[in-house]
């Protein structure tokens, strides 16, 4: 099976502490060309795609943390024009975005880009955000993905809403577009009236890959439905493993094909020339973090506030509420396991969440890094890998200079593309429009 990597490119770096780091260059998050360089350098190692973040609110104690990000769908615009093959992933908000622009956004982008687009569809979990929408409240979970659901539904129609022999454009008959092959979605349910159609001909890939982050039963059975390529945190090859059966066993009843959905866990490689050297590098990076953060981020997931606890003393596991709203996202859950499996202190709870919010860290050598990658992939726990560089550019140098040529050399990874759109480097079907011509029904 072929391996897919992703770069996951955050500002400075995926450490908390990387923009202090001195192999960081933090003063440069909002240049063009920073980002386009790491794409390009991705796009030379054949990566699949390069991926964004993203959430439609400020998130808190950005006096200690590189937080400002690029809009996604403008910064993958810009660098669609500078690099020719890699796929081009962002995030965007179905709770916080209407379908019609969304999805007149991403085909715009898949168009431009070659179809190299896909877009990571979050419900945002940020409840700040509500309040920069006009919301008194932030939607509950549930309410959250069944919103996503039929906005899935719609932006799915709209994508369809043009066959694909739709666009004539033959300057000798005058026949610009078909209209018989374009077609209203007349779409009317809960949270949605949309009329339709797009006013974009139908895109090179058919609609973007549709990507999903979310590990929670609700995210599951989303993913399940929608995604083709999946997101998602694990710290153990057994959690990772019951995952990936569990997303493939419910694609498949389904009625779809469980290769059709890719699982990629986040990897947040810190090499060294030896352990000792890795070690000490994930050390100082450590040395670098500031509590204040890294308990400014707990409490958000967990929704405790734990700055009067001594940072040395056993994590209070009593204060953490399993049953409420919070529990249901997957990352509560990833500090719960975290906290039960290893009985760590508050710090080291820190400490551990600064390394990649909770993605798995592995400090090592290229070859243990690659033994890691291997492994996960062969044990039926991964598809791929979302490479998250503990800062940058540094540290994806790093890992495509050293880990990238000993996966080649295991037979693991691609040396050349074999093909143009996004679709083509996951090995994805390009969908059919759901929209059959009239004509065509009564042949």
């Amino acid at each position: 099976m072929t391996l897919h990597l992703n770069l996951f490119i955050y500002p400075g770096g995926h450490h908390e502490a990387a923009w202090r780091y001195a192999g960081s260059e933090p003063e440069r998050v909002m240049h063009l060309s920073y980002y386009a360089e790491l794409a390009q350098r991705a796009e030379a190692a054949k990566f699949d795609a390069i991926f964004f973040a993203d959430g439609p609110s400020l998130m808190e104690n950005v006096q200690y943390a590189a937080r400002v990000k690029p809009e996604p769908l403008t910064l993958l615009s810009a660098i669609g024009a500078v690099t020719e093959r890699i796929g081009l992933i962002g995030t965007a908000s179905t709770t916080y975005s209407q379908p019609y622009n969304l999805a007149r956004q991403w085909a715009s982008v898949d168009h431009l880009s070659g179809g190299r687009a896909g877009w990571n569809i979050v419900t945002t979990g940020a409840p700040n955000a509500a309040q920069n929408f006009g919301l008194a409240e932030h939607p509950v979970h549930a309410e959250r993905y069944a919103r996503a659901d039929e906005y899935l539904d719609v932006v799915t129609k709209l994508f369809d809403s043009w066959e694909d022999e739709a666009l004539v454009a033959d300057p000798a008959s005058g026949l610009y577009a078909d209209p018989d092959r374009v077609h209203r979605v007349d779409h009317t349910g809960r949270f949605f009236s949309v009329a339709g159609p797009l006013n974009l001909p139908r895109s090179p890939q058919g609609r973007p890959v549709y990507v999903q982050a979310g590990s929670s039963d609700d995210g599951r059975g989303f993913a399940a439905r929608w995604a083709e390529a999946i997101f998602t945190a694990h710290q153990t090859l057994g959690s990772a493993q019951e995952f990936y059966a569990d997303i493939k066993d419910r694609a498949a009843r389904l009625g779809r094909d469980p290769g059709g959905v890719k699982v990629l866990p986040g990897i947040s490689p810190i090499l060294g020339s030896s352990q000792r050297e890795a070690d000490e590098l994930e050390e100082r990076l450590n040395e670098l973090t500031q509590p204040a953060y890294g308990l400014g981020q707990l409490h958000r997931l967990t929704g405790v506030d734990l700055s009067s606890y001594d940072l040395d003393a056993p994590f209070p596991r009593e204060v953490l509420d399993t049953g409420g709203e919070r529990s249901e996202a997957s990352r509560f859950q990833l500090v719960v396991d975290i906290i039960q499996r290893e009985k760590p202190t508050l710090r080291q709870v820190l400490h551990r969440l600064a390394g990649a919010r909770g993605h798995r860290v592995v400090a090592g050598t290229p070859e243990l890094v690659a033994d890691q990658i291997q492994l996960w992939h062969e044990s039926g726990a991964a598809d791929g890998f979302n490479v998250m560089p503990p800062y940058l550019p540094g540290g994806f140098d790093d890992f495509v200079d050293h880990v990238v040529p000993i996966l080649r050399q295991r037979g693991l990874f691609r040396t050349e593309y074999a093909g143009t759109t996004l679709r083509e480097h996951y090995g994805l079907d390009r969908p059919a429009s759901q929209y059959t011509h009239p004509l065509e029904e009564t042949a």
